[in-house]
């Protein structure tokens, strides 16, 4: 096989067919593989310094806290109008919080009973079959 290229020039790179120069062995191939981790690699470490381009603020990220606060506002008043929104009245309130406290305490109990149900086969150590 000829290593010319189309323009009749003879080119070093391109490896020829003897058996000498395309076999693993060859002093080239392990030199330029790490030259080229060494390039990515350092290409790698490079781009991690510099920082990523800033992007510019849309939305309500480029209004200032008062006009975002004017327009929530704005949809609070909306809501309640249309009847999708609640205010909680005192009363409301207080049984709600009745109601969960209930619920931890039921919780609780439940998770003292289950403890103390576990211990009861003897087992002082702490260390089980699981």
């Amino acid at each position: 096989m000829d290593n010319t290229r189309a323009g009749g020039r003879q080119d070093a790179a391109l490896p020829s067919s003897s058996p000498s120069t395309s076999s693993p062995a060859s002093g080239m191939a392990p030199a330029s593989g790490a030259a080229a981790s060494v390039t990515a690699a350092a290409v790698a470490a490079a781009e991690a310094l510099i920082p990523p381009p800033a992007r510019a603020k849309r939305g309500f990220a480029v209004l200032s806290p008062e006009k975002k606060r004017e327009i929530a506002s704005m949809g609070g008043k909306a809501a309640h109008q249309h009847g999708r929104a609640h205010r909680f009245t005192s009363e409301e309130a207080r049984a709600a919080g009745k109601k969960r406290h209930q619920l931890r305490m039921l919780a609780a109990q439940a998770a003292q009973q289950a403890k103390a149900g576990g211990e009861g086969g003897g087992n002082t150590g702490g260390t089980g079959n699981g």
